[in-house]
């Protein structure tokens, strides 16, 4: 029988890596027609999306206009400066009412803030939202924060422009990736709409939705981004949304503080995080449908708003008054905790409405508390009022999303506050950090890992994409010559297996290691064939193969579409270099994952040693 090694010289082409036959293009990670054709669609998508933005906010107006104040005007207004008295506890009753209606006979998935239900798309459904979402979400999120509800109005936009970017994407020609791409875009969209922060909304897709960091998602949701900011600019002017005066730069003592302070907002981060799903659980041991229960939470925020009118409806003027740092204590408090009693009993009821103004607004008053504590036992640690009340809201938003660049940068966009830089990045990083060990979500991922459905927590580059073929493949493995004959193979295959095990393929080659093709094991062994019929007759697969210089990822694709477990690596002339199988590329995951485990032991026993240092020193001195 001819067997052939391909240990013997051979050699190699300079142009290796091209041509490989009708690949999936979904793996592809450069920028090629693909990412024109989604950033094309993505900016189209913002515009409509920027516009939705200003009329959400317009109808808000109007709705708080005719529940608060009995007119039909669609100019700004605030909950705060009605005159109802007692009878304000009802507004947002109604309000709910409808809400329920419109969850129970429209869509249920119009309940909640959004990002939860967008994550959870994009994790088990393919991206893919109901198209009536992209209007019962912000007609619903209109009257319920139009009739007082404690929420801002970025949560149903972001919402609204992920379910429409889906929509987008269903109607289109995409891969499932690619809709997940367009649904990014379209909610980080309405986010850089509301705001004008379209940096901040890029960093949100990429820490909450995305899932994945590479030119072909970044350069559409990007684009998407920067033409919701400048529809932003169109629509509701230039000026930065939460304009507060200028703050000092902070010395070496404060920037200590706020870090501190920070600490403190990271343990609040989690209790209100917690606190929301705790509602959630009582709300559903209730023996009624749930149709009612937004209604039953609006009775907690019509009580607060009758003490508290500035706890009512979106609230963006309460955040602008904070950072300028001239409210009274007791309104800090206020909208520190009647505020949050009133958001996290409505939004636990299932109503229609979101988490990053309420956050901001809890988080910038609990902020400005602790300054003032502070400023108070400590006079010499020179922090600033405004300061205080900027860390807080974002870090609060950081430490309940684990959003932390977000965060960040969104504070700095939107205040335009180039001297809150320092004091942002250490107190939502010391937020972030104490909310990770306290919670084993966040308030974005709680909901959906409830239902087993668990989003990842790290981005890191796959494996695959980092390995190439020859790094790995089998230089030297035993070929199937085509003129072999199919008793002589099965004999060989038989004596083969007790060394080497089992193999579903084989690669079977021509004169001078010519690629002939792959032959399966259940054709050569099939009863159907004569013993003395050539391979040359049967074999399949003659146009599948991998170059060196290919990654480890595009051999992936290749054995799923053609349902094999063995590709011949071959170089330009396709000469078979050597074979490259499941095993090759299991063994470089097992490899990476000895390295972390080698890594995490290390560092497990290094803490180990240092606890043992810290006991025995604790004991000498004791002696």
């Amino acid at each position: 029988m001819k067997i052939h090694h391909s240990s013997d010289t051979i050699p190699v082409s300079p142009e290796l890596g091209k041509g490989i036959p009708d690949l999936p293009e979904e793996r592809t990670d450069g920028v090629n027609k693909r990412v024109i054709y989604l950033s094309l669609q993505a900016i189209f998508n913002a515009i409509i999306i920027g516009v939705v933005a200003r009329l959400l906010v317009s109808i808000i107006d109007l709705v708080t206009n005719i529940s608060f104040y009995h007119r039909f005007s669609f100019a700004s207004a605030t909950p705060a400066g009605n005159s109802l008295g007692w009878v304000v506890i009802f507004v947002p009753v109604i309000g709910a009412l409808i809400v329920g209606v419109m969850a129970r006979f429209g869509s249920p998935a119009i309940r909640g803030h959004g990002i939860p239900e967008a994550m959870e798309q994009v994790l088990l459904n393919e991206s893919k939202i109901k198209p009536i979402i992209t209007f019962l979400k912000p007609i619903s999120a209109a009257i319920s924060i139009g009739t007082g509800g404690p929420f801002g109005a970025e949560g149903p936009i972001i919402a609204t422009g992920g379910a429409f970017g889906s929509f987008t994407g269903q109607i289109m020609r995409v891969t499932a990736n690619e809709r997940k791409i367009m649904l990014a875009a379209g909610a980080c969209a309405g986010m850089a709409a509301i705001f004008g922060s379209p940096l901040a909304a890029v960093l949100l897709a990429i820490e909450l939705l995305l899932f994945e960091f590479s030119p072909r998602s970044i350069i559409p949701v990007a684009l998407a981004c920067t033409t919701g900011a400048a529809v932003h600019y169109a629509l509701f002017g230039t000026a930065p949304v939460f304009a507060m005066p200028q703050i000092p730069a902070p010395t070496s003592i404060a920037i200590v503080t706020y870090v501190l302070l920070g600490v403190v907002i990271g343990v609040g981060a989690a209790l209100v995080s917690k606190s929301v799903y705790l509602v959630e659980d009582l709300f559903e041991k209730l023996p009624i449908h749930w149709m009612w229960w937004p209604a039953i939470g609006a009775v907690a925020v019509g009580i607060a708003g009758y003490y508290a009118p500035s706890t009512l409806g979106v609230g963006y003027e309460n955040i602008h008054n904070l950072l300028m740092g001239t409210l009274p204590v007791h309104i800090f408090f206020t909208l520190c905790f009647v505020k949050f009693l009133s958001w996290a009993i409505s939004l636990g009821s299932g109503t229609s409405g979101g988490t990053m103004a309420p956050l901001l607004t809890i988080g910038g008053a609990l902020g400005g508390l602790l300054g003032m504590a502070t400023l108070y036992l400590f006079p010499g640690c020179q922090i600033n009022l405004m300061t205080c009340a900027l860390i807080g809201m974002a870090a609060m938003f950081a430490g309940a999303s684990r959003a932390l660049l977000t965060s960040i940068i969104f504070a700095l966009e939107t205040t335009m506050q180039p001297h809150g830089l320092l004091p942002l990045l250490g107190a939502c990083t010391a937020s972030y950090f104490v909310s990770f060990f306290l919670m084993k979500g966040s308030i974005m991922t709680e909901k959906i890992e409830r239902r087993g459905i668990y989003a990842p927590t790290s981005y890191q580059p796959d494996v695959l994409d980092k390995v190439q073929v020859k790094h790995v493949f089998k230089k030297d493995p035993t070929l199937l010559e085509k003129h072999n004959t199919i008793k002589e193979s099965r004999e060989w295959i038989k004596a083969m297996a007790k060394e080497e095990g089992q193999t579903t393929a084989f690669v079977v080659t021509g004169e001078d290691y010519k690629l002939w093709g792959i032959l399966n094991r259940a054709d050569i062994f099939s009863k159907d064939h004569q013993d003395s019929l050539p391979l040359a007759d049967i074999t399949t697969l003659t146009n599948v193969y991998i170059y060196p210089d290919n990654k480890l990822s595009m051999a992936i694709d290749i054995m799923d579409k053609y349902h094999t477990d063995v590709l011949p690596v071959v170089d330009a002339e396709k000469n078979v270099l050597g074979i490259l199988t499941h095993k090759e590329i299991f063994a470089v995951y097992h490899t990476r994952r000895n390295e972390d485990e080698i890594y995490t032991r290390s560092i497990s026993l290094t803490k180990q040693g240092i606890r043992i240092l810290i006991k025995g020193k604790q004991l000498l001195n004791k002696d």
